[in-house]
């Protein structure tokens, strides 16, 4: 794959997408830093298609004077490799940290799955995503909500996106629906909660002959009957790395294409310690 097909220069980000129909870029890119495309931003440069100054042109946090995103965030500005990175930080609880575009967990957790961001960023991606799982947490306590785990996911209608909405910079819906894919990711950073938090769930039906169902509203009791690949993939892999010892970070990690931008994930530090 050639990713800088899809990457603009003149902005340091990539595209949303291609359409092949009308034959041009979205207008849209994908700016935010802490979401699920960092990792192909993170391949893109081990393999030299895009520069690595990339790394540092995605948005920790929107620059403050974007009145519209749901908090106005603090924080310092840092220089790394001469590019200016505003090292942002919104607040919820009393805990800071850097928000995903919706506050879902797998826009936080997905990319950890293959990149070691726990060992490797631990001032940084590592540290923010103890936090998300944190958070995930503290907001379900607030609702009232006797399980948690807050991301897109299948519903008796279809697919909807779901979140911890003050984990968003513009923050999905919260409607009561939680999802077992996103206490899989939490593994590593909560495990005993994890556990409790999955007990809770087969309470609620949500467990099937072939693993849990995709949702559950705790609210109403409705449970999605669906199986979807990519969140079973979510949590068979995460299941992996949590019991043999990151087994598939440690395979990603091996690539030469994983290691040239290691230095990347170590140096950062986040505006939330």
């Amino acid at each position: 794959m050639d990713y800088k097909t899809l990457y603009d220069p003149e902005v340091g980000q990539f595209r949303g997408g291609y359409d092949v129909v009308t034959g041009k870029l979205t207008e849209h890119h994908y700016g935010m830093f802490y979401t699920e495309p960092r990792l192909g931003s993170y391949i893109a440069i081990g393999k030299g298609d895009v520069p690595r100054d990339h790394w540092w042109k995605m948005y920790r946090t929107l620059p403050p004077e974007w009145d519209w995103q749901s908090q106005t965030p603090e924080g310092p500005t840092a220089e790394y490799d001469g590019v200016s990175v505003f090292e942002g930080h919104y607040e919820y609880k009393g805990v800071k940290y850097v928000p995903s575009w919706g506050g879902s967990m797998f826009e936080g957790l997905m990319p950890g799955l293959v990149l070691n961001e726990k060992k490797y960023g631990k001032n940084a991606l590592g540290l923010n995503n103890e936090r998300h799982v944190q958070l995930q947490m503290a907001f379900a306590k607030e609702k009232g909500y006797r399980a948690w785990g807050f991301s897109p996911a299948a519903t008796p209608e279809g697919y909807s996106e779901f979140a911890a909405t003050p984990l968003g910079t513009s923050g999905y819906k919260d409607d009561g629906t939680v999802t077992a894919h996103a206490s899989f990711l939490a593994l590593d950073y909560a495990p005993t909660a994890v556990r409790k938090n999955l007990d809770e769930l087969s309470k609620l039906h949500v467990y099937g002959k072939y693993g849990f169902y995709d949702s559950v509203n705790v609210k109403s009791g409705e449970v999605a009957k669906a199986y979807l690949a990519l969140d079973q993939g979510m949590i068979m892999v995460s299941i992996a790395n949590h019991v043999k010892h990151d087994v598939i970070r440690n395979y990603f990690h091996q690539d030469p294409i994983a290691e040239k931008p290691l230095d990347l994930l170590k140096r950062e530090e986040f505006s939330i310690k």
